[in-house]
């Protein structure tokens, strides 16, 4: 009755503090009751903030550059000025500068390519031996998440962790097994296991 008494209250300051924009580590004790986390693609990826871009205008090296896509989810491009890169898929990104440029008179049929160049970074915390916050790379595991944080500490959980991902523009929590596949900016919680 007290553990399960100290789980909603836990649960509850969670929410609350999840609700104030700071990050929720909800999902009493090891997570069992959130929802499983959905799978993600690469080729679905959304451009984040803390991302950069690769941005390519096929024979116009003055407006091809490297950018940070800013607080603002924009990325500031030579004679367009400020262009919306969060939400944006690579391609899609491509397909707004390349209207932009058409639209304002700068190119008549732009080539415009985008590659992500480098990731937001993802962050673990609770039981791993180094909690941070960690420079992600396609294809990463929670499994390879806990390596690269020097692994799990004893009293850690091992078969599942919280993950916490920004869905549609909103922050939401979900349990994965140790196999499944993490995407840039998540937030990974390691359980504590209860002995």
């Amino acid at each position: 009755m007290m553990l399960e008494e100290s789980c909603r209250r836990r649960s509850l300051i969670a929410r609350t503090i999840g609700c104030l924009g700071v990050v929720s580590l909800g999902g009493c004790a090891t997570g069992g009751n959130l929802p499983p986390l959905p799978t993600t693609s690469a080729r679905n990826y959304r451009l984040g903030t803390g991302d950069q871009v690769r941005v390519v205008v096929f024979d116009q090296k003055q407006l091809s550059a490297d950018y940070d896509v800013s607080a603002a989810g924009m990325i500031d491009v030579p004679l367009l000025g400020p262009v919306r890169a969060a939400g944006h898929t690579a391609t899609g990104l491509g397909r707004a500068i390349a209207a932009g440029l058409v639209r304002r008179g700068i190119l008549r049929r732009p080539e415009v390519a985008v590659d992500v160049r480098r990731y937001r970074p993802f962050s673990i915390l609770g039981e791993v031996n180094k909690p941070g916050q960690y420079p992600f790379q396609p294809g990463m595991t929670v499994l390879t998440a806990v390596s690269i944080a020097n692994g799990f500490t004893y009293r850690a959980v091992q078969s599942r962790v919280g993950v916490i991902r920004v869905r549609h523009g909103r922050s939401a929590e979900y349990r994965a097994p140790a196999t499944a596949l993490i995407a840039p900016g998540d937030v990974i919680q390691v359980f504590e296991r209860h002995f």
